[in-house]
Parts: C-alpha cells; structure tokens; sequence
C-alpha cells in the first residue's frame, strides 16, 4: 500500500448525499476475481445512459476534473452493502482521499486497509468546497494526513480528527498484511521453537 502523508490535487465535486455502494461499483461487476480494474466501473450507472452514450454532465466524464485525486461529496458517502470492491474501485480509478461530513462504517474501514484517506468535515465547510471545486477552474485542494488539514491556498483551512492507529497505517503504508509482516522475525522464531517442540515430542 502506497504511503499517504500529503497529497495535492485537483478535486471533483460530487454533490450527492446517500451515496451508497451498489452505485458506487454496480453489482454485475462484483464477479471480477481480481482486485483491479474496477475504475472503469466506478458511477457505472451515473456515467452512461441506459443505451451506453456517456453522460456528459457527470462529474467523472467532464473534462475539468480528469486526474483529479481527491473526492469531495455529501454526507454518508459509502452506505448500503459491505462490499470492498467499492474502495478497490475508487482506488483503481486514482482517488486517494474523499471528503465528506460522514461516512458508513463499514466502508470507512474497507477505504483505509486500502490507502484510501477518509477525511470528515462540517456540512458547511464541504459545501464550501463543494461550490469551489464546481466554479474555480483547476481547483486544487491539499490534504495533509500527518498534519491532519485540508487546505487550497486560498484562504480555506480546516482540521480533522483521525483515529490515531489508522493514521499510522496510511502514513507508513500498511494493510493488514504488511502489518502482520512487520513482526516476520518474531513469527519466524515462533514457528521455528513450535516446530522443534512437536518434533521432540514425536521422539
């Protein structure tokens, strides 16, 4: 997992509460064995038209935001199922961070084991950025994990809080394996004593 101690980038503004996962990775691309490749699926049913012609009012077909990193959208972004595949899927298509005034429980611990920053903000200060990002060309935002900020250089600035252990993780860029692989010599001595005593056992 890539480490995220500061990122700036360009923002896109989706401005929709409720956001849940079943729109945000569709269920007919949940048989996918692999962990990429769902970015092209990313707002599958809000990019296109029943026929396939691309919307071209949606925020992720709109030229001004391509490559944009940082998600910013209404409260409780990510609720409905439990599936990971919608962090696979918003981290396949290049976003590292999403700001929002809540998220679903659930997929706010799917979003960190795989490198995605969460960050909450008031409603006020995420209709601010909202409105910035939908009228200032180029709109870029910097979100500081380690200082725990978002700001834009022009003028904004706000604080989150963050859970301290999950910091940690997204800092050092851990997932759940590289976690346990950090105590490998501890579990290889382990598993050394483990086997020796079986082995005296058996004589």
């Amino acid at each position: 997992m890539e480490p995220f101690r500061t990122l700036t980038s360009l923002a896109m503004p989706l401005d929709r509460t409720n956001v849940d996962t079943d729109q945000i990775i569709p269920k007919q691309f949940l048989k996918r064995i692999e962990r990429t490749g769902y970015g092209d699926f990313l707002f599958f049913d809000w990019r296109q038209t029943a026929a396939g012609e691309p919307i071209t009012d949606f925020v992720l077909n709109d030229s001004r935001y391509k490559g944009a990193q940082i998600l910013i959208a209404g409260k409780n972004f990510g609720c409905g199922s439990s599936r990971e595949h919608a962090a696979w899927a918003l981290s396949d298509f290049g976003f590292r961070a999403v700001i929002a005034p809540t998220f679903a429980d659930i997929f706010f611990s799917n979003a960190g084991k795989n490198g995605i920053v969460l960050v909450k903000l008031s409603e006020e200060q995420v209709d601010e950025l909202l409105k910035n990002a939908s009228t200032i060309p180029n709109y870029q935002l910097t979100v500081s994990l380690e200082a725990q900020t978002v700001t834009d250089g022009r003028g904004f600035k706000a604080s989150f809080d963050f859970d301290p252990f999950r910091k940690f993780c997204l800092v050092e860029g851990l997932d759940d394996i590289g976690l346990t692989l950090r105590h490998g010599d501890e579990l290889d001595k382990f598993e050394k004593q483990h086997d020796e005593a079986n082995w005296l056992k058996a004589k």
